[in-house]
């Protein structure tokens, strides 16, 4: 049963619940989902160039240590800049009544930290537990990314 299909089954259930925030909700987990991958993709690739280059320098663990630090900079960075979309989103649809609120409460519940205080309003807030489920897919990938880019640095390092 693909995903649609469970979605429609459901609002045969309960008609006109939750589907405003399916409707948004599905679209921006693809879309940070594409961003994370082509992002950390990118990332990783030239981190792992960078390391095949410096690991002949004098100090390689050194090189290690700053090459995952920046890595895992960059995946906070875009980590922030995904919470800051659905943001956008919950102001411009009236889930939270301005920009700064409606970022503490998406940085919660892409964290499921979820302890602002803070609540979408009534019609939006399954919206809240689907940026959740994002947030587990996308520091999932980040954790993915990283094990990858450490077992390729070990790689090269072996090699050499």
């Amino acid at each position: 049963m693909t995903i649609f299909a469970s979605v429609l089954c459901f609002q045969s259930v309960a008609p006109g619940v939750w589907r405003v925030d399916w409707a948004w909700g599905l679209p921006l987990i693809v879309v940070t989902v594409v961003i994370h991958v082509l992002s950390l993709g990118i990332v990783n690739e030239r981190a792992a160039r960078f390391f095949a280059r410096m690991v002949h320098r004098r100090y390689p663990m050194v090189v290690f240590v700053v090459l995952i630090s920046t890595v895992t900079l960059w995946a906070t960075v875009m980590h922030a800049a995904e919470a800051a979309l659905w943001a956008v989103f919950y102001e411009v649809l009236g889930a939270r009544p301005d920009y700064r609120s409606a970022m503490l409460y998406s940085l919660g519940a892409l964290t499921t930290y979820g302890h602002s205080g803070l609540y979408l309003q009534e019609g939006w807030q399954l919206m809240g537990a689907i940026e959740a489920l994002s947030g587990w897919l996308l520091f999932g990938l980040t954790t993915a990314f990283l094990f990858s880019l450490i077992q390729r640095c070990r790689q090269i390092a072996d090699r050499d």
